[in-house]
């Protein structure tokens, strides 16, 4: 599937003149595709082997994993345009992405924890166990900045700065920005530091995975799905909660507790006001109870 990918993406560049972004994101869409079945097959598969059941089962792993409907239908839209090509080029019977519908754009509010909740999750790692430090700190980073997965997985040693409780954040279409990490952050992340191990076969110095596995390779966004789920389970917190929801929570709460929505924007690394205004409906009943609390003539 990789040389197939490396095909398109050429002709792309030099056949159909796509700009550099438009490029890059079709190289996170394919490899992102390529990278689910492999972790799910074993090794990577022979892209015309792969039929729109497996597809849709891709999609349903990134709905899980908390990616926006957007975001899932502009990757639908990358396999269309891939197999396409791959009709062209012969290496493809069908499009089996074609099949597939594009998830309905809705506005449902977001699913979030409580102050109290993210406390349980928080502390259910256990302090004892090297993947236990390590899910604490990955835990604690994602709630303390706002992380979407993609971006925590993504972050190299360079990124971080724990003397001044800063990370560098490389989030959607090259966008890069400062995110704080809280002192019960950056203590759990000082303590899977101390024991972290890296692969040889991994970039090492500043280059290094923040976040490895057992094996000492960067950690992938669907092995942070299964770790959640576990504690999910063991905590007996709410399941539709994703790796997303700490980025859904980490607003609610700043909303609530008096934050400005443009600095909540600027913390989310939100391009647009209108994507950060959805918590402002999520914070509405705690206002109003508030108003009404203490407004004299609420009552």
């Amino acid at each position: 599937m990789q040389r197939q990918i490396a095909q398109f993406l050429t002709y792309m560049r030099v056949e159909r003149g796509a700009s550099d972004y438009t490029v890059k994101s079709y190289r996170e869409d394919l490899v992102a595709a390529a990278d689910y079945f492999t972790e799910e097959d074993g090794s990577c598969p022979d892209p015309a082997s792969i039929t729109a059941v497996e597809l849709r089962g891709f999609l349903s792993a990134l709905h899980e994993a908390g990616y926006a409907k957007t975001s899932i239908a502009r990757k639908l839209a990358s396999l269309r345009s891939f197999y396409r090509y791959g009709q062209r080029e012969g290496w493809a019977a069908s499009n089996p992405a074609r099949a597939l519908r594009n998830p309905r754009k809705g506005r449902s509010l977001p699913h979030f924890l409580t102050t109290d909740e993210i406390g349980t999750l928080l502390g259910a790692p256990p302090a004892e166990s090297p993947m236990g430090l390590r899910d604490r700190a990955i835990l604690e980073t994602m709630y303390s900045g706002g992380l979407r997965v993609s971006e925590l997985v993504g972050l190299s040693d360079a990124d971080v700065d724990l003397a001044q409780g800063i990370l560098l954040v490389k989030g959607k279409g090259r966008r890069e920005r400062l995110s704080p990490l809280g002192s019960y952050a950056a203590k759990a992340l000082k303590a899977w530091l101390r024991i972290r191990k890296i692969s040889p076969g991994e970039k090492q110095g500043r280059e290094a995975p923040v976040f490895t596995n057992r094996f000492g390779h960067r950690l992938t966004t669907r092995s942070v799905g299964r770790m959640l789920e576990k504690y999910l389970k063991e905590t007996g917190l709410d399941r539709r909660t994703s790796p997303h929801t700490l980025r859904h929570s980490f607003a609610t709460h700043l909303l609530d507790r008096g934050a400005d929505i443009r600095s909540v924007q600027e913390l989310l690394g939100h391009k647009s006001l209108v994507t950060t205004q959805i918590y402002t409906h999520v914070s509405t009943a705690n206002l109003r109870a508030a108003y009404e609390k203490a407004h004299p003539r609420a009552n």
